[in-house]
């Protein structure tokens, strides 16, 4: 099983009005990222939108992925669904598009008990065929979170080997790390501070502003694996001031929007969501222009 670390952009969905997938976008932006030195490509989290997306719309984005990435870094794909029916036939079809991953998403509607919530996850591992499994959890989105009793348990099952908690709760990253004897290695999430969860020793940042920063977030990675905290706080306060922006709009609206900035034709977010006024993408512009990331 290959051993995911470091950054991994959450990549938008660019899709036009006709809801045709844009893939000659996603391959320039793929393109620039590698380049850019990122570690692995997430396309389906929730930067890329993927509760408006259609099955054949997920299944485009990650196709084009996987054939922009040509083997450069990991592509790990995210699963989401209602039914385990439906996450295992969406993981099945990831893993024949190529995907390196999973990234494992639960929607509910209903309240689930844990024990349907282990089932659900305990399914896409086994439908995985042995591929890293990356658990995402959103409880600002989702009605059914993930204790630490559930996850103690999943985290025997032996390609389930990752978490991505987007609780902005640092303090459960660590509960997390402790209760699973190290067994589920923590990635940050846009809600934490990068740097923190390095230091308490997560194993890097799966998020949408690494889109946006991607040479900026890479070189935070670096600092902070060698040890050198003085220079990783140095290169985490001007880019959590962008996480701070994110928190105050959409954060689809406001990656796409700053990738516009950027000359990457992604378009506007899905609708009903609404794209970012003049005001606010002024002040994204002003604030990429700041880091370094115009």
């Amino acid at each position: 099983m290959i051993e995911l670390s470091g950054v991994f952009p959450y990549l938008v969905s660019p899709v036009d009005v006709a809801g045709t997938v844009q893939t000659e976008v996603l391959t320039d932006l793929v393109d620039h990222l590698v380049a850019s030195g990122v570690h692995g490509l997430t396309p389906l989290g929730s930067t890329g939108e993927f509760a408006y997306l259609s099955h054949q719309q997920r299944y485009e984005v990650v196709r084009a992925v996987v054939l922009a990435s040509r083997g450069r870094v990991p592509v790990v794909a995210g699963v989401a669904a209602t039914t385990i029916s439906d996450a295992l036939e969406q993981t099945k079809t990831m893993i024949e598009l190529g995907a390196d991953g999973i990234l494992a998403i639960l929607e509910a509607y209903f309240p689930i008990s844990d024990s349907g919530v282990e089932a659900y996850f305990r399914a896409i591992a086994g439908a995985a065929q042995g591929l890293p499994v990356t658990i995402y959890t959103n409880p600002n989105f989702q009605r059914s979170d993930l204790n630490l009793g559930v996850l103690e348990r999943l985290s025997h099952v032996p390609n389930i080997a990752y978490i991505k908690d987007a609780s902005s709760n640092t303090g459960r990253l660590l509960s997390i790390m402790e209760q699973t004897e190290g067994r589920l290695k923590v990635f940050a999430a846009s809600a934490h501070i990068p740097a923190a969860v390095m230091l308490i020793g997560g194993v890097g940042w799966m998020a949408g502003p690494a889109c946006l920063a991607p040479r900026q977030s890479v070189a935070l990675y670096d600092a902070a694996c060698s040890g050198d905290w003085e220079q990783t706080m140095a290169l985490q306060r001007p880019l959590w001031r962008l996480n701070q922006l994110f928190a105050r709009q959409s954060l689809a609206a406001c990656i796409k929007a700053g990738l516009e900035l950027q000359g990457f034709k992604v378009g506007d977010p899905l609708p009903p969501q609404s794209p970012l006024g003049p005001d606010d993408r002024a002040e994204l512009a002003a604030a990429l222009q700041k880091l370094g990331a115009p």
